[in-house]
């Protein structure tokens, strides 16, 4: 089963805050060549996240982290805030998750029509975040 494999890095300067990765994910599925498969999308930090969401209205996004503090207190009792102080972090990104998969179809992202890729800031700022992408067919 032939792979393609690229990483992402991006440059976060809020404590929380969403990017919008469409357009560099659909960049690496036109590189990998391929027609039909799967694409993952893949951050290896254990404070940020990657989801699919609507990217027309900005206020999405913005929503999406409002909402996730009401739910996860900042400072709330957590135990690991006395190790370095980003437990709601954590449990914001274990909430949202690590990666998305894709569906790939005649060489493209197969998104509807609202959906984008999003990278999750839930610990920034932070001067270099990755995010792993892997076409596979």
């Amino acid at each position: 089963m032939p792979a393609h494999h690229a990483t992402l890095t991006l440059t976060t300067s809020a404590a929380s805050e969403v990017h919008d990765l469409t357009a560099q994910v659909a960049a690496v599925v036109r590189d990998s060549g391929a027609s039909d498969g799967l694409c993952a999308v893949f951050t290896p930090h254990a404070t940020a996240a990657v989801t699919i969401n609507e990217n027309d209205d900005p206020n999405v996004g913005t929503d999406l982290l409002d909402a996730l503090s009401r739910l996860v207190k900042e400072h709330d009792g957590w135990r690991h805030d006395r190790v370095d102080d980003n437990a709601a972090a954590h449990i914001k990104a274990a909430i949202v998750g690590p990666s998305e998969t894709i569906p790939v179809r005649a060489g493209r992202l197969a998104l509807g029509t609202w959906q984008n890729v999003f990278f999750c800031e839930f610990d920034g700022p932070r001067p270099s975040r990755r995010v792993h992408v892997t076409v596979i067919w």
